[in-house]
Order: C-alpha cells, then structure tokens, then sequence
C-alpha cells in the first residue's frame, strides 16, 4: 500500500455545504430563542412592564456575528436614551397641547428618519430607536403625562436589559467572531492587490480590466471599513490596532490611485509616444520583479517591505539611464511624469506593506498617523426621507385626533419604526411588503400561543413550550436569503402581539383591535413611499450622486489640504460604491460610472499633488497664478462639464505648463492633469473638439 493516499472525494458535496449552512442557521436560532426567554424570564423577575419590549429588542439586535449583535446594541443603547429624553421633555412642554405634542413628535420622529439615511452600518439603528423611543414613552403617557417619566424609567429599562442579554448570549455562547471574517478579509485584500500588482508590471493594462480593479479595490476598501467599525465593539485588540487598521487601508487607496494613473498614462502613450511609454515599462518592471519571491513568502508583509524599499532606492538611478535617449522636451516631460508616478507607487507600496506588517506583529510599536474614512452623504435623499415621515406621522396623529381611535398610538409605533428602517431599502415598496407578510404571519401564529396554547399552560417552562415551535419561524426565516424581511417581521410580529406582561391579560377585542392597529401602521409606512417614493436606488439620485462624484475634483481643489488625500480619496469611493450598487454589473451605466470614477481618482489626486507642491515650492508669480488658474477651471469643468468648459481648462492647463520653470514638480502635475483630460478612453471625450475642428483651430 502507498505511504501517501489521496483524500477520496464527497459523493455528495452539496449535501456537506448544506448541513454547514443549516447548522449556522439552527445555531443562529438556538442563540436567539435563548437570548429571548432569558430576558423575559429577567424582565419578569425584575417585575418590568412590558416583558414583550425586551424580546423585541433582542429579536432587533440579534446577529449570526457576536460583532454586528455589539454593534447594534452600542447604537441601539445611544437611540434609546436620546429618545427617552426627547419624550420626557415633549410631555414637559406640552402637556394639555396635543396638535403641538403631536408636531414636534412628528418632527422629531421625520428626523431621525432622515438620519438614519445618512449612515451605513448600524449607526442607522441609533437614529431608529431615538424616534421609536421617543414614541413609546411619550404616546402611553400622552393622556396621564403625570406617569411619562415612571414610563420612561420602565421603557428605558426593558430595551437595555433586552441589548444586555442579547450581547452576552451573542459574545458567550458559541460565538461567531467577527474578527475572523475580519483578518480574513484583509489578508486577502493584501494578497490579491499584490497579485496583481505583480502580473501588471509586463505592459498596459486594458481600459476593461483597469475598470474591474478600480471596482475591487473600491469595494475593498468600503467593506474593509464596515468590518473594522463592528469588530471593533467585540474585540479589544482590534480596538488597540483600530487606527492602523485605517491608515492600511488608506495607504492600500492611495497605492491602488497611484497604480492606476500610471497606467492610464502609459495606456495614452502607448497610443502616441510608444518609446516613452516602453521606457516607463521598463522602469516599471522592478517592482514586480521586488514582488517576486518563492510562493511561501510572496504574501509576507515584511519581507515584501524590505524588497520594496531597496527597490525604491534603484528607481532614480534607473530612470536617470533610461531618460538619457530622449531629446526632445515634450518626451522629457512625458517621461519625467511618468517616473515620477512610479517612484510616488514604489514608495506608497511599501508603505502599505509596512503597515500590513506591523498590524500582522505580535507587539505595537510607536504611533501612527490619524486618518479617517470619510463618508459621502447625499443630502437630499435624507431631506425626501424628513417629509415623507413628517406627512406620515402628521396624518395617523390628525386621524388619531380626529376620530379618537383607542389604538392610534400603536398604528403610530409601527409606522414609526418602518418609517426609519425602509428609508434606505433600495425597494423601500417591495420590502415593506414582504415585512408586512411576515408580520401578519407573525401575529397569526401569536394569536394560536395566546389563546389556544397558553391559556392551559403553567409556569415559565410551560411558556417555553407552548410558545417556543411558533417563535423560531422568525430567526430560521432570517437566515434565509431568499426572503429578505420576512423573518424579521415575523418574530417582530409574534413577540409584539404575544404581549408578555406582567400580569399576563387574555382579551381578546383588545388583541384584534391592537392587531388591526399595528397592520394599519406597517401598512402606512409602505403607502407613504407610494406617495412619496424612495430616492435610494433611483435614476434621479444615481445623477445626484454621480455629480457629487465629479464634486470631489473640487473638494481637492479648493478644501484645506490638512486630511484632503485622506478625505479624497475615501468620500471618492465609498459615493461610487452607494451608487453602483445599484446599477446592473458590466451595464453601459456601470461602466459609464466606472468611467467618471476612475477620471475623478486621476484627476482629483493630481491637484491635491499639485496643490501640496505649490504651497510648499519656490515658484514665479506669473507661474503661480497660471498654476491656480488651471485649477479653478478644472474644478469648475469636474462641476459642470461641456464643451466650453473642457477647451477653457484644456488652454489653461497647456497655459500653465508652458508658465512654468522646466524641472519643476509643479510641471509634472500639470502635465498629468492635461493628459488626463486628453484621454479618449474618458468620459471627457465626449466634451473634446472633433479632429476636423481640433485641426482647424
């Protein structure tokens, strides 16, 4: 027999990937039926109200990731006590008037709604639960305003027992670290940016491919992000290496900006000066030659850090030798940018291995340089979400007013809690939908617990058994990517109609009317976005966001230069990543967007270099001035492209270039940016002359 044998392959493959899935799934839902009854068994000893509040705050918070479950509860403990003050002093300053109460709740309640829009990840759910909060504490005591600070103690209390119970089950019982995903995710950004970096160094880089790893890199980088603001709340070693978690991935964005300028350059010469761009490829070349070791150690950090720095040191050498052939300015000028793209990526390359490296060592050395990923926000989508909610919330109190309905504050509570989450749904309409199936099944399948199974039952064991088969629906549900929201409304709608109270009440008029009530409210909340459609996802906002992409070459050329690189270079990608997202893969509008992305990345990093050299560099009036002319006027042609506007930065680009001293680092960046506007695989082209006008001009 041999010594070495070959592992025999699955007979069934798929059935180990499903059994794996399915065991995460049960493990999610053993977590978060345990997590639910520890807390209303607590809630119940403690002898709180409203048992239910908590559950639906663990049913809220819970996460397959025991980082995402104490991400949420941070922001979720920050929303509700901002709420609770909010409704203690709304009850404070109107007592006895209600259209006022009811406005500024409404205000209130619209914003909260509009900032939830505005940020990613679970900062979203702060804003969520200050308007939620702020309603259930303030609209029980709207008619016993004597009783709305006892309501908020009890309110307050419920929703942190439910994120206490909630993180310590997440982070104690068979927890799934985030910090894995984490380490995972970087290590394979890390590799597969030095991959490619490697294989690119033989020649030019197709227009295609350039777009499919600026794509990467900035989905990288976004994802990155996400991780490390989550991860941080579990782990306190990542919380210790957090700032250098962030200046690796802002070296890794200014190495992966630098990389694809040189390449666009030696992309345009290749199509007009094939030897300056043959001698660029060459001085290329040995930095991939540094990334080129025995394939155990072509991921080590350290040791790629070390070739990369003794290869920076050859480069001018290098280029000194290869600049010698060229006699002509123009070439000179051509060459001298291009080699100074590649000093600027050797030296930006090592130093985002360098930072790889110290984050991969057992011990922290020294301080690192603060920076920060900075998000782009489109206002207006927020300002549809603010009167969208207002009207809503404005409406349900007038016919609450109006009509005197018993059950209007909880019609309110839902519509307020939906109000938040769908405002940044891609398909606010659909999502509300299936929410409210799952919702109505939810409350179904809490009316069979309430007044067939219950009833006969004993004791908090009994509780369990009688109530527990029809509750882990909702978290199996939630497992499922094939029916996204329908598992949250699910457990949603169960444990809120079960209504676990201390004492427990059977009525059943009160239970249909509340039922009827919370359908009304969801129901609500998806009308509105009928009348009032969402903006995230839209034509109308992929043109917004588009322009504000075109902005950033503005930012650079007008905002302080103290964290502009940094800023740039964050905002830049994480308004592309909002907007592609929603855009069809490999589509004439994705790639149009990739297009004007990969421009603005060029353009705006070559004016904040410009910028950075003319306040710091030695330079004639008339050569200043011509250099600040130039940027005003491709801000404005970034703002607002046209024809006009191209040819007027086009001359003032050329105006400056000739301004300037020969030799000059301010040349070189001058001389990118014109290039950059030149480029005929750009989105420009199509403000450029014609050839037959460009002739005869």
């Amino acid at each position: 027999m041999s010594a070495t044998t070959t592992a025999k392959p699955t007979r069934w493959p798929w059935l180990g990937a499903f059994l794996a899935e399915e065991s995460r799934a049960w493990l999610f839902v053993a977590k978060s039926l345990l997590a639910m009854y520890a807390t209303a068994w607590l809630a119940m000893w403690l002898k709180l109200e409203q048992p239910s509040t908590a559950m639906i705050t663990v049913a809220v918070v819970m996460h397959p990731h025991s980082g995402m479950v104490l991400a949420k509860s941070f922001y979720r403990a920050l929303g509700t006590l901002a709420g609770s003050l909010f409704g203690l002093a709304l009850i404070a300053l109107f007592p006895q008037q209600r259209e006022l109460f009811f406005l500024t709740l409404s205000l209130w309640l619209a914003l909260c709604a509009g900032g939830a829009t505005l940020y990613r990840n679970f900062m979203a759910y702060g804003f969520v639960l200050a308007g939620y909060t702020a309603a259930i504490v303030a609209l029980p005591a709207i008619g016993h305003p004597l009783d709305v600070f006892d309501s908020a103690v009890m309110r307050v209390s419920e929703v942190l027992l439910g994120i206490l119970v909630a993180a310590v089950f997440s982070d104690l019982l068979l927890p799934q670290r985030l910090r894995v995903v984490l380490r995972q995710s970087a290590r394979s950004q890390f590799a597969h940016f030095i991959d490619f970096v490697r294989e690119s160094t033989g020649g030019v880089l197709p227009r295609v491919r350039m777009e499919q790893a600026h794509l990467e890199s900035v989905r990288a980088a976004v994802h990155l992000e996400d991780l490390r603001a989550s991860v941080i709340f579990e782990d306190p070693e990542v919380r210790t290496r957090s700032a250098r978690m962030r200046l690796l991935n802002q070296r890794y964005m200014a190495a992966a900006t630098s990389f694809q300028s040189l390449h666009h350059l030696i992309n345009r010469l290749q199509r007009g000066r094939d030897a300056v761009a043959q001698a660029l490829i060459a001085l290329y070349r040995p930095i991939g030659q540094a990334l080129s070791v025995p394939a155990p150690e072509q991921h080590e950090p350290s040791i790629l850090t070390r070739r990369l720095r003794a290869c920076a040191q050859t480069l001018p050498a290098h280029a000194a030798a290869l600049r010698e052939p060229f006699d002509e300015p123009a070439a000179r000028l051509e060459f001298d940018t291009g080699a100074a793209l590649v000093l600027r990526f050797a030296d930006e390359l090592s130093d985002f291995t360098a930072a790889e490296a110290s984050l991969r060592s057992d011990t922290l050395r020294g301080s690192v340089e603060r920076v920060h990923f900075r998000r782009g926000n489109d206002l207006a989508g927020a300002a549809v979400a603010v009167l969208r909610t207002f009207l809503t919330m404005i409406v349900l109190a007038a016919f609450w007013l109006a009509s005197g309905w018993a059950f209007g504050g909880s019609a309110m509570l839902l519509a307020t809690i939906f109000a938040g989450l769908l405002a940044a749904s891609p398909n606010p309409i659909a999502s509300a939908a299936r929410t409210l199936y799952g919702y109505a099944g939810g409350m179904a399948a809490g009316f069979v617990a309430v007044f067939f199974l219950l009833p006969g039952s004993d004791g908090f064991a009994m509780l369990i058994a009688a109530t527990a088969g029809l509750l882990l629906i909702g978290p199996y549900l939630t497992t499922r990517d094939t029916l996204p929201g329908v598992g949250a409304g699910y457990t949603l709608g169960f444990v809120y109609i079960l209504a676990l109270k201390n004492p427990m009440v059977y009525d059943p008029t009160h239970f249909l009317n509340d039922m009827i009530a919370q359908l009304a409210g969801l129901g609500l909340s998806g009308v509105a976005f009928m009348v009032l459609p969402g903006v995230t996802g839209t034509q109308w906002q992929r043109r917004r966001q588009l322009r504000l992409l075109r902005a950033q070459v503005t930012l650079a050329a007008s905002a302080p230069l103290e964290g502009l690189a940094w800023r740039f270079e964050s905002v830049s990608r994480d308004l592309l990543q909002q907007v592609v997202v929603h855009t069809r893969p490999d589509s004439d509008e994705s790639r149009h967007l990739l297009a004007w992305s990969l421009a603005v990345q060029e353009s705006g990093r070559a004016v904040i270099e410009l910028r950075q050299d003319l306040s710091g560099g030695e330079l004639p009036a008339d050569a200043r001035a011509a250099a600040t002319r130039a940027l005003d006027v491709v801000a404005t042609l970034y703002r607002a492209p046209d024809a006009t506007r191209w040819q007027v930065a086009d001359a003032a680009v050329l105006d400056a270039i000739h301004a300037t001293p020969r030799g000059a680092s301010v040349r070189r960046h001058l001389y990118q940016l014109r290039s950059a506007l030149r480029d005929e695989e750009s989105p420009l082209v199509a403000y450029m002359p014609t050839p037959e006008v460009a002739h005869a001009a």
